[in-house]
């Protein structure tokens, strides 16, 4: 009797365990990817569709709409300015040290008058500790330095002392920086007398590979991606702004070329009266630029090497720009004011603070900033006249390059080029001086841009580039193109990976060494984050506790068609 029953219990326990195996591959058939944490259909509703039915709340304008949408079902439109899903941190959500998967799908438009945000992140500042993904289009301070870049990051307060990553050529500084095709190029300005302003690429720690010489001015002075193009813009800077001895190039510049592989470069046009371009952005979908010396200079690129030239605020220099929330900002080096462009008129946003000259703005939690000369402090936008004084960074005089990297919002300056992180309110933190040339009464660190995973900065007048990393990340090369694109992001203990319609885009390894526990108590945030309000439309969000598999994703990523 005793083995029959030992044989019956057995026979059940194995009974049991068959079918729970069969219950899971019933639910991974029926479920692509298997069970999720969380499902946002977001075809109409903001309700979540697994198991554990995580419960939202809407803040902002959000509203449905199927424009476009392969199968005509609606769609969550997010305006950019206000509207996202606050998601609670459930015990369910937690994600722990466990791999995880996010799977997408983003609708942008063809031309966006604005920072097109994050499309999911869970992310505290004071703890900085959790993931972003995001589609981001940076400024610094000259360059639109990355447009429309799918970005995936994690961090857990890990992060790695600045590197020296040597000296391009014979920079006295890196004045422009931008991501093009997965790689960082540099325009730099070079003063001798038989030099001129280059561009090169970063090949690793010390190594710079020359890309050639757009002119003969001593700077290249901006880049900017358009449509898969790389455009770079010369000057002639005045070197005596940053007291030294003038430049003994005295050439001018004010000149828009084109990149051709692998050092070549195509005039598109010489703006007119421009000693040296201020900055490029893209507006409208066209190519701005302006002056950075008198006279004031505000230009459209119509194509065929014809730049109009718009009108500027009356007598008003504009020189750095962005773009947000459908006008394209820009600082001024004559009053101290920031101006905005809505493609006709220019309004005046009022003075910053007690500033004279302002250098360059960012998008952080969906504000804009600016920095400032000569109070060495950082100002949020809050309406016209209205700027909210958020720190002055340690004793500094000025501030050049800001950015948004990885959930922080980092600041250089002068005249000992540090580099800050904002920790909120009014408070920033120095994480290091990048500059330490003996001699001379201003250091800069002047622009920043984001390539492998890491932040880029330029220095004056050592020439050097160096580099800073906090936690992991991966971004896309080049930009996501408009309409309806499928994305996945994966974490594991071993990589990040990025998939775009079911193709692997980019990936990048985790060491061993590095142990990231994303335990938050603070909530999701689907259509906002670190960066801004996304701007486009999401559906079939979905949020898994498991590394999703490369079939998966690609059943995942013909969903909807």
């Amino acid at each position: 009797m005793k083995h029959y029953l030992n044989s019956l219990v057995m026979a059940l326990f194995s009974f049991l365990i068959l079918s729970s195996c069969l219950n899971r591959e019933g639910e991974r058939g029926q479920s692509p990817g298997g069970e999720p944490a969380a499902y946002w259909k977001l075809a109409g509703d903001t309700r979540d569709y697994s198991k554990n039915k995580a419960p939202a709340h809407v803040h902002g304008s959000l509203s449905f709409d199927n424009l476009a949408t392969p199968d005509g079902k609606a769609a969550a439109l997010f305006d950019g300015e206000s509207a996202w899903i606050e998601v609670p941190a459930t015990r369910q959500l937690q994600l722990g040290e466990n791999d995880f998967s996010i799977s997408v799908w983003v609708y942008t438009d063809a031309i966006m008058n604005d920072f097109p945000g994050d499309i999911i992140s869970q992310y505290d500042l004071k703890r900085r500790k959790g993931f972003h993904l995001s589609l981001k289009s940076n400024t610094s301070p000259t360059s639109l330095s990355s447009y429309k870049q799918l970005v995936f990051g994690i961090d857990d307060r890990q992060s790695t002392p600045w590197v020296d990553e040597g000296r391009p050529g014979n920079a006295l500084l890196g004045y422009s920086m931008a991501e093009y095709k997965g790689e960082l190029y540099v325009g730099v300005c070079q003063v001798g007398a038989n030099e001129s302003g280059k561009v090169f690429t970063y090949a690793g720690q010390n190594r710079w590979i020359d890309r050639g010489t757009p002119d003969q001015s001593n700077s290249v002075t901006a880049l900017a991606v358009m449509n898969d193009t790389l455009y770079a813009a010369t000057g002639h800077y005045r070197t005596r702004g940053s007291a030294l001895p003038d430049s003994e190039n005295t050439i001018p510049g004010g000149k828009v070329f084109r990149f051709e592989a692998p050092d070549r470069w195509v005039e598109i046009g010489q703006l007119p009266g421009v000693e040296a371009v201020g900055s490029l952005i893209i507006y409208n979908g066209k190519l701005h630029a302006t002056s950075l010396y008198a006279p004031a200079g505000f230009f459209r690129y119509d194509g065929d090497n014809n730049w109009e030239k718009l009108h500027n605020p009356p007598g008003i220099r504009v020189v750095a720009t962005a773009v947000h929330d459908g006008y394209l900002y820009a600082t001024s080096y004559d009053n101290g004011n920031v101006y905005r462009y809505n493609g006709g008129e220019w309004e005046d946003c009022g003075q910053v603070g007690d500033n004279i000259q302002n250098y360059d703005f960012n998008i952080y939690e969906g504000n804009l900033y600016s920095s400032t000369w000569p109070t060495g402090r950082v100002y949020r936008f809050d309406g016209i006249n209205q700027w909210s004084n958020v720190g002055r960074l340690g004793n500094e005089r000025e501030v050049m390059a800001i950015i948004t990297y990885n959930g922080q919002m980092l600041g250089g300056t002068l005249p000992l080029a540090e580099v800050h992180v904002y920790e909120g309110d009014t408070l920033w933190t120095r994480l290091d001086q990048l500059d330490r040339t003996p001699d001379v009464t201003f250091r800069r660190a002047w622009a920043m841009a984001e390539h492998d995973g890491k932040v880029f900065c330029s220095t004056l007048p050592s020439g050097k580039i160096f580099s800073y990393e906090s936690g992991k990340s991966v971004a896309m090369p080049g930009s996501l193109k408009e309409g309806w694109q499928h994305i996945t992001a994966i974490k594991t203990k071993q990589e990040l990976k990025l998939y775009v319609n079911g193709e692997i885009v980019n990936q990048t390894s985790i060491p061993d060494s590095l142990k990231f526990n994303l335990d938050n108590e603070v909530p999701f945030k689907i259509g906002f984050g670190a960066n801004d309000y996304f701007s486009g439309r999401v559906r079939e969000l979905r949020l898994y506790k498991h590394a999703l598999s490369d079939k998966e994703i690609r059943t995942l990523s013909t969903i909807m068609e």
